[in-house]
């Protein structure tokens, strides 16, 4: 029997793997619990392979792939799940990578998201950002709060994605989902015109480019919640890779936009559950007091960490704080919590004074 692209995309589904990796001339690799394993009972020749992923194009974006060498779309199987898609040339044959988007939108609590979330995802202003390497949740984390905005509050929601992963259905609120390519040509072509729009709340896939983040700042100073992602690992790179964006004569200026701006930055990593039956995410989280905006200003992020440490009665925790808190719980493998941690050294001294581990400081070179 021939193998389809369906098929594959329903093994993912059944085998709980989170992404599907097609090679030409290559088994399917499917990464489960962030393992990449080989299904050999699935391969097919290079000229299958390449028909296969050239039916789930329509014209435009088999022009986009023949132009730009790769494209981003979604797929939905019925029944089975969404899929975010990549396809891109490899040799001279199309390789693509498929994550798995569940229909289904799980809710904050049952992500285990720090409870504050709930509480700054219905603040009436401002920017919000859901930082973390990819493949670490944060499309995930997002929809969540998305979700959490429909169902409390009486808003209109305008979302720009590449390419849209979760569908909302609206339900106290408004949701309009628009996608590059096929309903807009580019972040910032559609973050010009949102204001048009009448929107409460827009968030914007990813802040890629300088034009993209400039707008997005400006929508929060002008009354709008904004909610966006970065490829940071905490709060204070993710404040400086937004500074460090712009020209030496704009940073000023820009610091002072986002000390007013910022709302919070929950940053998050993803790592395996100690039972090995799939992940779980550690967070850290930085909400914006007036201290932490005077810091932001004054450029000195790099004191961010104890503001974030000493911030724990407004929701805030450190990222090693949470990793700690979830090896004692035993979710969580300790020296998988170790090679996540931000400080490896004040790790181990703090797991040492919790019993956790009987290493000392010492033994961290």
């Amino acid at each position: 029997m021939a193998i389809t692209i369906d098929s594959l995309l329903a093994a993912l589904v059944e085998n709980d793997a989170s992404d599907l990796h097609l090679k030409s001339g290559q088994p399917p690799v499917m990464r489960i619990r962030g393992e990449l394993q080989r299904f050999p009972q699935y391969s097919m020749l290079p000229s299958e392979h390449d028909h296969m992923l050239l039916g789930m194009l329509n014209e435009e974006r088999l022009e986009r792939l023949e132009e730009q060498k790769e494209v981003d779309l979604s797929y939905n199987l019925p029944g089975v799940s969404r899929f975010r898609v990549n396809m891109f040339w490899q040799r001279g044959h199309i390789g693509a990578v498929m994550r798995v988007i569940p229909h289904r939108i799980r809710t904050i609590a049952e992500l285990g998201m720090p409870t504050v979330c709930e509480r700054i995802s219905l603040l009436p202003r401002g920017l919000i950002l859901v930082t973390g390497p990819t493949g670490s949740g944060k499309s995930t984390s997002l929809a969540a709060m998305i979700d959490h905005i429909n169902s409390h509050k009486r808003a209109h929601v305008m979302t720009i994605e590449d390419p849209i992963e979760y569908v909302h259905k609206d339900k106290t609120s408004i949701v309009n989902q628009r996608e590059l390519a096929t309903d807009t040509h580019s972040f910032s072509e559609a973050l010009r015109h949102v204001m048009r729009q009448n929107p409460d709340v827009i968030l914007v896939g990813e802040m890629r480019d300088l034009e993209t983040i400039q707008l997005a700042i400006t929508a929060a100073e002008t009354g709008h919640l904004v909610l966006s992602t970065l490829h940071t690992v905490d709060a204070a790179q993710t404040m400086d890779r937004i500074v460090d964006v712009f020209t030496p004569e704009q940073q000023a200026q820009v610091r002072t936009q986002l000390s007013s701006t910022i709302q919070a930055v929950i940053s998050q990593t993803l790592i395996p559950t100690l039972d090995g039956t799939g992940r779980t995410a550690a967070y850290e989280v930085m909400v914006a007091t007036s201290a932490i905006r005077t810091l932001i200003r004054d450029g000195k992020t790099h004191s961010l960490y104890m503001d974030i440490q000493t911030g724990a009665d407004l929701g805030m925790q450190t990222l090693d704080g949470c990793l700690l808190r979830l090896v004692k719980e035993r979710k969580i493998d300790y020296e998988h919590a170790l090679a996540k941690c931000s400080n490896a050294q004040e790790f181990v001294r703090r797991a040492a004074n919790m019993g956790l581990v009987e290493v000392q400081p010492s033994a961290v070179r």
